[in-house]
């Protein structure tokens, strides 16, 4: 039995074994230096290109929202021609595996189909425009708000007044309800103010209205309205209502407040407590 080993042996050519094995790892180690190159060349040149694409889009005019879209669009494209390059370059037949990606495509459109809403809701929003970077947007549903910072191809991210990120999915921005409030250049600020019973209501709304003109960035028109708004069970419910513009809204809002409550100090003007009247039956 050994010599049939030692003569199978002696008839085996150690050499050629060896030069095959030396050829493919000679092949098998240029095809992964060639991938690495192609890596770090492709990486180069998508780098290149994106910047180019950035300054064309600047150049151009678009809108922020529309820029932020193409190029994320535009940097997952590239990115998979670059990684089907590496592939082929590492001996992949990229034919079959196009093949098999495709025939797998069905499974992995329903497992995404979240995501391919989300795709779609991002064009709608790109196309009808219900909202662009910077502006302050509530959404309804969720309740969320904050002012847009980026439109992706999936996800359109908001930063919160207290500087939160919140990236929400473009399906649910494209299909619910969006309250946007930096599209038009007016809003109306509203107060409700109580005053206890017994108050003169002329004198009230005199002291409101010099207040409301002492105050610039209330607009004149349209002209603000001071008016009896209910008899409440413990005050008498005085509804102010006047434009500012977008950007001074929230500053007029806490300053008028600050303003009427110093003032109506001042004036003697009382602000109501909640109160109760018992009445005690007489045995």
């Amino acid at each position: 039995m050994l010599l049939i080993l030692l003569n199978a042996a002696s008839a085996v050519d150690f050499g050629q074994v060896a030069e095959k094995l030396l050829n493919w790892g000679m092949e098998t180690g240029k095809n992964i230096l060639a991938a690495i190159v192609i890596y770090i060349v492709g990486r180069f040149i998508i780098r290149q290109i994106m910047k180019l694409v950035s300054k064309i889009l600047v150049k151009r005019d678009f809108e922020v929202s529309v820029q932020t879209f193409l190029k994320s669009l535009l940097s997952i494209l590239l990115n998979l021609v670059l990684a089907f390059a590496i592939i082929s370059k590492l001996g992949v037949e990229t034919t079959s595996l196009a093949a098999l990606l495709a025939s797998a495509g069905v499974a992995i459109g329903m497992a995404l189909s979240g995501n391919l809403s989300n795709f779609a809701g991002g064009l709608v929003i790109l196309v009808f425009k219900p909202f662009k970077v910077g502006d302050f947007i509530d959404t309804t549903n969720n309740e969320v708000s904050g002012t847009v910072k980026e439109i992706q191809i999936f996800h359109t991210i908001l930063t919160t007044v207290d500087n939160r990120l919140i990236y929400v999915p473009n399906g649910t921005l494209s299909s619910n309800a969006i309250v946007n409030y930096s599209r038009q250049e007016m809003r109306r600020a509203e107060w409700v103010f109580g005053v206890e019973y017994g108050m003169d209501f002329e004198r009230v709304k005199a002291v409101i209205d010099r207040l409301i003109a002492a105050d610039s960035r209330i607009l004149k028109e349209p002209a603000p309205m001071v008016a009896l708004s209910s008899l409440s069970a413990s005050s008498v419910d005085i509804k102010v209502r006047a434009w500012t513009k977008v950007a001074d809204y929230w500053d007029v809002y806490f300053d008028f407040n600050k303003a009427v409550y110093e003032t109506f100090n001042k004036e003697g003007i009382g602000f109501p407590f909640p109160q109760l009247t018992v009445h005690q039956a007489k045995d």
